[in-house]
């Protein structure tokens, strides 16, 4: 199949656009969709997706935006508006007042939880209690200088962390 803009190369990438609910795919050498890429990126921009996300209108009014600036590497909030990106890890506590809404509207929380399952299966929540029912019992043999059971409880351990590892692999 050849590509869909230049008609001369291969094409390798399959591009499926829809524009006002109608379904148009393109079929693109990697040359053509390198180029439809940076259009696409230009036409929507991670800042216009950041400002229309951030209710960035109340901000822009409140005198403290303009001069707002990261200590560590000097970017400005301002700039975080226009370009979408922060320059440093800092930037996130330099603009800390500012993010904590947009970061409520992207992630539904402006705090990290983490990415742990809502519900644990039963059969996982017997294994990780028998784990640390183990574990426990390592220590109080370690505890009575009981070694031959630790040695042997050390074992059973680690077997169950190996068949954890190999089910997450």
């Amino acid at each position: 199949m050849q590509c869909d803009i230049c008609a001369k190369k291969k094409a390798t990438v399959h591009l499926t656009e829809i524009v006002d609910e109608q379904m148009s795919e393109m079929h693109l050498c990697e040359e053509c969709a390198r180029e439809k890429s940076s259009q696409m990126e230009q036409q929507f921009g991670l800042a216009d997706l950041l400002a229309g996300l951030g209710d960035f209108s109340k901000h822009v009014k409140s005198p403290d935006t303009t001069t707002l600036q990261c200590n560590n590497c000097g970017m400005t909030y301002d700039d975080f508006r226009k370009f979408g990106r922060l320059g440093c890890s800092q930037c996130y506590e330099a603009f800390k007042s500012h993010l904590s809404t947009l970061l409520k509207k992207i992630h539904g929380s402006n705090h990290h939880f983490g990415k742990t399952p809502t519900q644990i299966p039963s059969s996982e929540k017997k294994k990780i209690e028998s784990l640390q029912d183990f574990k426990n019992q390592l220590l109080q043999a370690i505890q009575m200088e009981d070694f031959e059971k630790a040695a042997e409880l050390r074992d059973k351990i680690r077997g169950f962390e190996k068949k954890s590892k190999g089910k997450k692999e």
